[in-house]
């Protein structure tokens, strides 16, 4: 039996993925505008190049607020769905955030950690997750038990999947690939908030 059909998916023997394939697969998933913010670097370049919906979030310059800004969306807006999408080396940086939403438990809550275990963006260095650190023990210790790492790409799909209808919070983790994001996104902030405040009914066009 493989490690998907027994359950016993681990960082060791979970399939080394491609982000940006992934993070599309998530997209064509959604279907009642959800929200989606996109982490620093390679999480929102490739959510960039996924398509321009006005329900996501790009982050600039600021690491390990995915997670946290995920959050405090799912709390202002219960009906609504919000995803997360990070990076290992960004959560690592807020170790925090888990405890916190385990805490709350919002069940509106998705966060998806992209570990490819380096600091893509500032030179490759390796991160914590590459040797010792496990993302998803350290979730469920934080008390955030549906937690699991994604085996292959279908199981990716079934547990994004059951995410969104069965309720949360939920915490995914993939192994992923060092290729570089497929796009560039916006680097205006004024304009990325307008369009994510207009996206989420929080403000009118004028």
């Amino acid at each position: 039996m493989t490690a998907k059909q027994t359950g016993a998916v681990s960082a060791h023997n979970a399939k080394v993925m491609n982000r940006a394939d992934l993070t599309k697969r998530l997209v064509g998933q959604l279907k009642c505008d959800e929200a989606v913010v996109g982490g620093i670097g390679n999480a929102n370049f490739d959510l960039w190049a996924s398509g321009q919906r006005p329900q996501n979030f790009y982050m600039l310059g600021s690491m390990g607020l995915a997670i946290p800004i995920a959050f405090g969306v799912a709390i202002a807006q219960p009906q609504r769905h919000v995803i997360a999408l990070e990076g290992d080396g960004s959560l690592l940086m807020q170790l925090g955030c888990l405890a916190t939403v385990a805490m709350r438990a919002p069940k509106n809550l998705t966060m998806v950690v992209w570990d490819n275990g380096i600091y893509q963006i500032t030179g490759g260095q390796p991160t914590a997750s590459a040797s010792a650190a496990d993302l998803v023990a350290i979730a469920r210790g934080s008390g955030i038990a549906n937690s699991a790492w994604a085996a292959d790409e279908d199981d990716f799909d079934r547990l994004v999947a059951a995410a969104l209808h069965n309720g949360g919070p939920s915490l995914i983790a993939v192994r992923t690939d060092n290729k570089p994001g497929v796009g560039t996104t916006d680097r205006d902030p004024v304009q990325i908030r307008t369009r994510f405040m207009l996206g989420l009914g929080v403000k009118r066009h004028q």
